[in-house]
Order: C-alpha cells, then structure tokens, then sequence
C-alpha cells in the first residue's frame, strides 16, 4: 500500500472515529421513553470520501439516478474499485464495528445499524455497506415490545392509539430484519385494527392513515420491487419497473403480493392526484407478478364498497364507480330530475364512505349543459353537475354534495393545468350564481382553494361581480373571492368601490387582514397601491380619508 492511500485511509478512520465521540455525547433517553417500541435512535450513518473534506451524514440520501459526472472515470484517484473492497472496506468495518460494541447498552444506536461509503474509484463513484451490525438483545427487547402491543393494544384494544406508536409499528411489522418471513394477511388485519380504533378522531386518523400508506411506498419501493424487477427511468421522470427474466420463474408470496395491492388501493384512495400514477405501476407490478386479483382491480376496482353503493341501475339512471381509476360512469336513462337526483345520491354516499374526491364522472347524456363561464373545462364531470343544476329542486342536494366533495389539494380527475379545479367547483359556481343564500358556501369553497394550483376561479369571480355587482349584500362574499383570486383576475368594480358607502363596507371587511391580503384587494380593484393614491389625491370629497385608511391597511 502506498503511503498517499495509508494516509488517506487513516483520515477516514479519524472522521469515523470523531463522529462516534459526537454520538456518544448525545442524550437518547427521554427519546426512547416516548414509546416501548424504539429500543435506539441512530440506525444509520454514510461516510462521504468523495466530498471536501470527507463527510458523515446520518440520513439516507438514497443512491437516486446517477450523476454522469460520477460515471466518469478519475485515473487521479488513489483506489481502484476493487481495492475499495479489499483494503478500505476491512479496515473501516472493523473501526466501525468496535465502537458500535461500546455502544451496545445506549439508546443512540438502534437495534441494528448500516454503515455505508461513498468513495471515489479511478473507474466511477462507486458505494458501497460497510457494515450491518445486529444487536441482538435489543432486537429481542424489541420484539418483545412489538409481540406485547400488538396483543394488547390492537388485538384486545378499544381506545385510540397513539400516532408516534403507529409509525413505529408499521415500520417494524415490515421489516424483514425483525420478520424474515412476511405474513401479509396478519398485517393487514393489524393495520385495519389500527384504523378502526381510531375512526372517530379524522385528524388523528389521517395521521395514523399516512405512516401506513408511508412505510408501505417505502418498504415496496425499496425492497419488495427491486427483487423482482429492473428499475429505470422513463421519459417523464417517473420510474418504470422492467420484470427480471429470472422472475417469471419465481413463486413470490402470495402475502407480499396481497401488500403490495393493498398499498396501492392505499395511495389510490387516500393519496392526493398526483400519487395515483404510483398505485397503478403497483398494480401493474403486481400483475406482471401473474395476480389475478391486479386485473381484477383495474376492471372493477377495489371492492372496499357494497356492492348496492358502487353499482346502482333503474329506470332512470345506472351508476358505477371503480376507486382504483377514480372514475364514477354515469348513464342517464331518462332526462329527468330524478335521474340526476339520484346520480348525484350516489356519489354523495361514495365520497362519504372515503372514496377518492379527485375523481371524474364519465358520463352518457343526451343534454349539454355548460355553466356560463369560459375556460372551464368542457368535461364530462362538468357537463353533469350543470345538467342538474338545470333543475331548482336539485340545488340543496348539490350544496350537500359539495359541502362534502370540496377538499384542499384535491382536483376532479378530468381537468388539467389552468383549468384544474377542486371537488365540488362545478356546484359551487352554479349554485353561487343561482341564488344568494348560497354565498355562505361559495366562501367555504374559496377558503379551501389551492391559489397556487387553481385558477379557475377568477372565471367565477368576475361573473359573480357582473351578476351581483357591488353592494351591501354581495360585498362580502366578492372580498373572500378576490382573495382567494390571482392577480391575473380582471375586474370592471373600481368606479363601485369608490362609491363611499361600499368604500365604508370594503374598509369593514379589510379589518383583521393582512396588510398583503389588503394589497391584493387594492391590486385587483384599482391597479396597485400607486393608482389609489392617485385617486385618493384627486378626491376632494369625504372618500378620500376612506382610501387613504385603505392604503394604511396595506402597509
């Protein structure tokens, strides 16, 4: 070995050596305390040769896509790959291994630990584990805590568990270092358990929901797919999963193949829109794995709903619903009210049994109603709910409808970039343009919108402006559409709010708002604060102090 590499191995021995006296000084205790499921904190560390200077980091960055820069060669580096493996791996394994033994009794280092390494070879970048050290009397601690919980607290439980609990659990239960042989029925029913003791708090629920849809994209992404499949990267970025020729030839599990599915129906479900591609490429994968339950899926969905309230026909109307495509096929038998009334029953029981709100309607009508407002996309999701706001005796129905449909960060499936829009939008608009006793409902709505990612309501708000004008009555509810406008809205409303009463009633409602909320206002009804002070200089009457306090409101 020559005295350049001995000098560089002995460097990265002392980062590794430092980093461990760090560790040690840390205070895991009370950290472990929280729940008997985590016996240790640190699980994993990465030591960087190729950064300047050499690096230790303590979270995965995952290997991602190579860099092409890293798949270069370097004839200035001091090792080649194989000798990487033979001279540095040994040396570093056994630094690392002594001082996790000293560390063997702390909670700062969990029952197992990965050390990894990046290092740069004359060939490429090249990485590689240098050691996985299994703790056993703490993998035993623990399996006795998780053996413990799972019959107490789930199996025996009638209370609502705790969230922290949840994520520990799940990310055990799949584990093949803890459960090398994975029963996926068992821990599906465990995961179900874990629901439903806490269906009757929805925040808590949701947070219980998401470490379960999180360590299962985890564990299928990382372990179960990678077995079985050549990962690349398509055109569009995402991943696309290639079966191995040797796969076709092995029997996996039915239990991993019964996960899988399941997360996929998770993401499905659960999941915001742009998530949905994943399920389906698990879906897929599982197909390509020979289940018959995959095809199934994609044909006639998850089955997670009675079969009367995904598949409903008489003589007026046939509905059906598959969760997996998010997709409600419509037929209307007959152009009536009761044809729609019950359509719109249908999704309204759907949506509150938990299915997908970022779903779209495929829809066999002879009518084509439209609401009046341009740039909405002329979808068959939208068709439908302006086909039934032709009728008046519907319009409670749909606020209910949308009262239950409208959720932040979801979109009807049917409806892309600037015409995007939330659940419920095509009801809300009608019904906000019908009669004003629904005003209350159109500023729910608004609250909700995703202005980042949502603009079709300008489309509405500038035809709320033209039908209600500017007034005692409508003010209010025109105030919370601005705001929850862009700026790209274009308004014909300045000569009516420097009318001095509604200039009182627009000060009224700038009261408690931020002073950017106020700009924007002032922005989308006179051009900018610039251009209301120059208003303001010209009026001479009792409006200018009005505009001159709206001004102080946006500073």
């Amino acid at each position: 070995m020559e005295a350049a590499q001995r000098a560089a191995i002995d460097e990265m021995k002392r980062e590794i050596h430092q980093w461990f006296d760090q560790l040690e000084k840390q205070d895991a205790a009370d950290t472990v305390k929280r729940t008997k499921l985590q016996v240790g904190v640190s699980d994993y560390a990465l030591i960087d040769c190729t950064a300047e200077p050499i690096q230790i980091v303590d979270h995965d960055l995952g290997f991602g896509w190579p860099d092409e820069k890293d798949e270069q060669p370097d004839p200035h580096a001091l090792f080649t790959i194989e000798q990487i493996q033979t001279l540095i791996k040994p040396q570093l394994a056994e630094a690392t291994g002594e001082r996790l033994e000293l560390l063997a009794a702390s909670p700062v280092t969990d029952y197992r630990f990965t050390f990894c390494g990046k290092f740069r070879a004359v060939e490429s970048v090249f990485e590689l584990t240098l050691v996985e050290y299994v703790n056993e009397a703490k993998k035993q601690e623990l399996l006795g805590h998780i053996q413990t919980y799972v019959a107490q607290k789930l199996d025996a439980g009638k209370f609502p568990t705790k969230p922290l609990d949840t994520f520990f659990l799940v990310r055990h239960l799949l584990s093949e270092q803890l459960f090398p042989q994975l029963d996926g029925e068992w821990i599906i029913a465990k995961f179900e358990k874990i629901l439903e003791l806490n269906k009757s708090r929805k925040e808590a629920l949701q947070e219980h929901r998401s470490y379960i849809i999180m360590m299962l994209k985890a564990w299928v992404e990382n372990q179960l797919l990678p077995t079985y499949f050549a990962i690349e990267e398509g055109e569009d970025g995402q991943k696309q999963y290639i079966l191995k020729p040797e796969a076709a030839d092995d029997s996996v599990q039915p239990g991993l193949i019964t996960l899988l599915l399941y997360a996929a129906v998770a993401i499905l479900c659960f999941e915001p829109s742009y998530s949905k591609s994943r399920g389906l490429s698990f879906i897929d994968c599982a197909r390509q794995l020979g289940s018959d339950k995959a095809t199934q899926l994609l044909e006639e969905g998850s089955g997670a709903y009675p079969k009367e309230d995904s598949d409903y026909s008489d003589a007026f109307v046939h509905c059906k619903a598959n969760d997996v495509f998010s997709t409600i096929t419509i037929v209307i038998k007959q152009e009536e009210q009761q044809s729609y009334g019950r359509a719109v029953s249908f999704i309204l029981r759907l949506l509150q049994q938990g299915f997908p709100k970022s779903y779209k309607i495929k829809l066999k009508s002879s009518e084509k109603h439209y609401l009046p407002l341009k740039g909405l996309a002329k979808s068959d999701t939208h068709r439908f709910f302006a086909n039934a706001l032709a009728f008046d005796e519907l319009h409670s129905q749909l606020e209910q409808y949308a009262r239950e449909a409208m959720e932040e960060f979801e979109w009807y499936g049917d409806a892309e970039d600037e015409k995007s829009c939330m659940p419920g939008s095509y009801a809300v608009f009608g019904l906000g343009l019908a009669d004003p006793r629904y005003f209350s409902l159109v500023e729910q709505y608004m609250k909700l919108v995703d202005v980042e990612h949502q603009s079709v309501q300008n489309k509405f708000t500038a035809e709320f402006a033209a039908r209600y004008g500017v007034n005692a009555d409508s003010i209010a509810t025109l105030v919370v559409c601005m705001l929850h406008s862009t700026e790209e809205l274009k308004l014909k409303i300045k000569p009516a709010f420097e009318e001095e009463v509604n200039l009182e009633l627009l000060l009224e409602q700038a009261a408690g708002l931020q002073n950017y909320e106020v700009e924007h206002l002032i922005y989308l009804i006179w051009g900018g604060t610039d251009k209301l002070k120059a208003a303001a200089r010209k009026t001479k009457d009792t409006r200018q102090p009005l505009m001159e306090q709206l001004l102080q409101a946006a500073y």
